[in-house]
């Protein structure tokens, strides 16, 4: 089923060059992503300049990730009511003044508010972005290369966030983490009000205030509760309680989507188009995949093989290059293709990629026993994340560009919630059950684990993509 409106024959919603407007997408994302992982390496340095506590430290990352994921469909919605253009503006606004306030910071609870108003920002960004690219590029192969490049763009900003980190906080500070973020919004705020048209979806519509309340605050305790897991056990109130309150607020959300909402935030139509529900369940199954890879490559790195977090992060630049090139690689490739065998494709290199990685053990180097299964898995990354993320966000029209980009991110962002959770409650697991032998040993095993979880994960995948509809030429 393909919808279909009147408002995807309207001119074009952009006043500048396609190139412009792509390299505005794209530097948005970068930026967004870039910011979700730079942190890392900063925080030792922050927690002793501040004075941070050890259970308050882990918050100037979840801050951001918790706000972020959680606002996400509010912010694809007001895309959609509000333009585009001013959703953009307004996000790189409030991005770029929470990144000054974090890096003039003078103690915890000024950084950790900062981060927390700084993922919003991330959250009014990220929906908008793909509704540009959706609403910009119409034609399927454009479309398609659009979709290559800002898949890429993130993909970069994720790795370029350890090295970027451990560059900027060694020669320079902690703070100009953030502060770096301030010029390059500006500018990017100046090219948005040039470069996007100022116009709306041409619809008189209101925001739904109870969707917004009861879905935005369902995402967010959800999400809460399986930050909590880290620090606590599954069954434990501090899980248990938000995660349930979570789930019931969403129920309620989508029982006020189907009866009492007349202009729903997210209408429950849109699920009736096979490729958009399809293509969210597989998004959300890949957030588990990004986490095996690139978090817990990172820590087996840091953890068994014994390198810095620097070092690591160079470690996995070669991975991170090879995506960029498969990522634009499939996008080429998509509509002559169609979406079901890039897919299957890429989950053939988890299956490879993760099967390989699982056999490293302390013992291993870094030549013989990451770098090849890691650039197997990084092929698979290419070819489904830009895949995926077209799949999810295609045929609809431009009223409802924003709320789909909105749904898309959030189905990867609490997938990756979800499996980094998941896998490192059954990684130290499996390192407890052997802590008889040397803690690189110990911890090998704990991560061989998540990564033949990961492999599983492909799997998942590789069978949801058959309910994916026929590919139809053209």
């Amino acid at each position: 089923m393909t919808i279909t409106s009147n408002a995807t024959q309207r001119a074009r919603p952009h006043a500048g060059p396609a190139w412009i407007v792509l390299s505005l997408a794209c530097a948005c994302q970068f930026m967004v992503i870039l910011d979700a992982s730079i942190v890392n390496v900063a925080l030792p340095s922050i927690r002793q300049d501040l004075g941070f506590p050890p259970t308050g430290l882990a918050w100037v990352v979840n801050g951001y990730l918790l706000t972020f994921a959680g606002f996400m469909l509010l912010g694809g919605r007001a895309a959609d009511l509000f333009g585009q253009r001013r959703m953009l503006a307004a996000g790189l606004f409030l991005f770029s003044a929470s990144s000054l306030l974090g890096g003039l910071a003078t103690a915890p609870e000024i950084l950790v508010t900062a981060r927390v108003v700084q993922g919003v920002g991330a959250a009014m960004l990220a929906p908008a972005t793909l509704a540009v690219i959706n609403t910009s590029f119409t034609e399927k192969r454009a479309r398609a290369r659009a979709f290559g490049a800002w898949s890429a763009s993130g993909g970069v900003g994720g790795m370029a966030g350890a090295v970027a980190g451990g560059a900027i906080t060694t020669g320079l500070s902690w703070r100009w983490v953030f502060l770096i973020n301030v010029p390059i919004g500006v500018v990017l705020i100046v090219v948005a009000m040039m470069s996007l048209a100022g116009t709306r979806t041409g619809r008189r519509e209101s925001l739904d205030l109870m969707g917004a309340v009861t879905g935005t605050a369902g995402l967010a305790a959800l999400i809460y509760g399986v930050m909590q897991s880290a620090d606590h056990g599954w069954t434990s109130v501090p899980v248990v309680g938000p995660a349930v309150a979570g789930l019931l607020l969403l129920v309620v959300f989508t029982v006020v989507e189907a009866r009492f909402a007349t202009q729903p935030m997210m209408p429950l139509r849109l699920f009736r188009v096979r490729r958009i529900a399809v293509g969210n369940v597989m998004l959300l199954l890949f957030g588990g995949i990004g986490s095996a890879m690139w978090y817990f490559t990172s820590l087996f790195l840091q953890n068994v093989l014994g390198y810095s977090a620097l070092r690591a992060g160079l470690g996995q630049t070669p991975a991170a290059v090879t995506f960029v090139v498969i990522a634009r690689l499939a996008a080429a490739l998509l509509p002559r293709t169609g979406v079901r065998p890039l897919v299957l494709a890429g989950c053939g290199c988890f299956l490879a990629g993760f099967g390989w990685l699982a056999q490293a053990h302390a013992d291993s180097g870094y030549l013989t026993s990451v770098l090849g299964p890691t650039l197997l898995i990084a092929v698979g990354i290419g070819l489904t994340f830009p895949t995926l993320m077209a799949a999810a966000t295609a045929d609809v029209p431009e009223g409802d560009a924003g709320i789909i980009g909105g749904l898309a991110n959030t189905a990867s962002q609490v997938g990756g919630s979800l499996g980094l959770a998941v896998l490192a409650t059954a990684a130290s697991a499996r390192a407890a059950m052997e802590a008889g032998g040397s803690p690189p040993a110990a911890l090998a095993a704990g991560y061989d684990l998540v990564f033949l979880l990961a492999a599983g994960l492909g799997l998942a995948i590789a069978a949801v993509s058959v309910l994916l509809p026929r590919h139809r030429r053209g």
